[in-house]
């Protein structure tokens, strides 16, 4: 039987360009060789495309880039030449591709950019749609569709590029502290701060306007945070929910990856009842923001009983140790069965 050919791509024009490294090589590592035929498609931090077909070592290490067999490659946007096009000289190959598994995070990859590029070019590929992609990565507007469907959401207020600091201070303040500083479009925790008055604030917005011209400034939530791994197109499923226990402020960057402080508790230690409402409210927010192939919805469990919205990630983290993997495996859903079914799903699955 042909196996099926899989293109990766990695890498990217982003912040979270390392962190696409490690998830990206954990792919590939756990893909059925049996099955796939493996197109490795690295992007560099400047953009520039290439074939890759050394180990995945080099890929952790960030070291890719200069083996000796990287081809300058871009994705076709012909429908009749569907595949990856590779540029020797003059002369140019073209790799037919079945399908594609996007694994960037952050802008340039998760924001709908490249899935565009996808749709247009009439490639499957694993993962949320162009619209669906954009949305969930801008926070603003995330929370104002999530909101309209009758979710709870922080209080927060949205700051629009070509406001002043000061103006955005003015605004904040009437949420009452202590308050979060988001950048609208950015992920991994990149540029948020915690504010506890107004020169905390003014500080957090200078440093949050460094990754993006729009941010979000929200109330805490006095409470835990829960994850929620959602897996599938017109009939999701749920794996199991986890539970942040912070010691310090936030689960910033730092936490996320070295867990020096903070613990994931998975299972959560939530009851019975409260992890349907939790699992109802995930599937909620997933149709209504047009999630398809799979997604990881985050929410607040108040000390009042409330959950609130905080985010979605349509790429989440991908390493065999990452949160989305961990809870599917808890589920009952093996890594590599895991990749399979979002293949699966990929190929079957009807875009319009």
């Amino acid at each position: 039987m042909r196996k099926t050919t899989v293109g990766i791509v990695f890498g990217g024009c982003s912040t979270e360009y390392g962190v696409s490294l490690s998830s990206a090589a954990a792919v590939i590592d756990h893909l059925d060789r049996s099955r796939y035929e493996i197109v490795m498609i690295g992007m560099t931090r400047e953009g520039h495309w290439y074939r890759y077909v050394g180990e995945t070592a080099l890929i952790r290490e960030d070291r890719w880039s200069e083996h000796a067999g990287c081809v300058p490659a871009a994705l076709s946007p012909c429908r009749n030449r569907k595949g990856l096009i590779e540029f020797a000289g003059t002369e140019y190959r073209l790799t037919p591709l079945d399908v594609v598994f996007p694994v960037l995070h952050g802008k340039n990859g998760e924001d709908g950019t490249l899935q565009g590029l996808l749709e247009l070019s009439g490639l499957p590929f694993v993962g949320c749609g162009t619209l669906s992609s954009a949305i969930c990565m801008d926070k603003a507007y995330a929370k104002t569709i999530v909101k309209a469907a009758g979710i709870d959401v922080p209080d927060s207020v949205t700051v629009f590029p070509g406001g002043s600091v000061a103006e955005a201070v003015a605004a904040a303040d009437k949420l009452g502290f202590p308050l979060y500083v988001k950048p609208a479009r950015s992920g991994s925790s990149i540029g948020i701060s915690k504010a506890y008055n107004e020169t905390e604030l003014a500080s957090g917005i200078e440093q949050a306007l460094r990754h993006d011209g729009k941010l979000v400034i929200e109330r805490h939530v006095d409470g835990c945070e829960l994850g929620c791994a959602v897996l599938g197109g017109s009939d999701p499923i749920v794996g199991e929910i986890d539970e942040i226990a912070l010691t310090g402020e936030f689960f910033d960057y730092d936490e996320k990856y070295s867990l020096s402080t903070a613990v994931i508790h998975l299972p959560s230690r939530i009851d019975a009842n409260t992890a349907v409402r939790v699992k109802d409210t995930a599937l909620r927010i997933y149709r209504e923001l047009g999630c398809s192939g799979f997604a990881r919805i985050d929410l607040f469990l108040a000390k009042d009983g409330r959950l609130l919205f905080n985010e979605v990630n349509t790429i989440p983290g991908f390493t065999a140790k990452s949160r989305y993997p961990n809870m599917m495996r808890h589920a009952g859903i093996e890594f590599t069965a895991l990749l399979d079914r979002l293949i699966g799903s990929a190929l079957t699955e009807q875009r319009t």
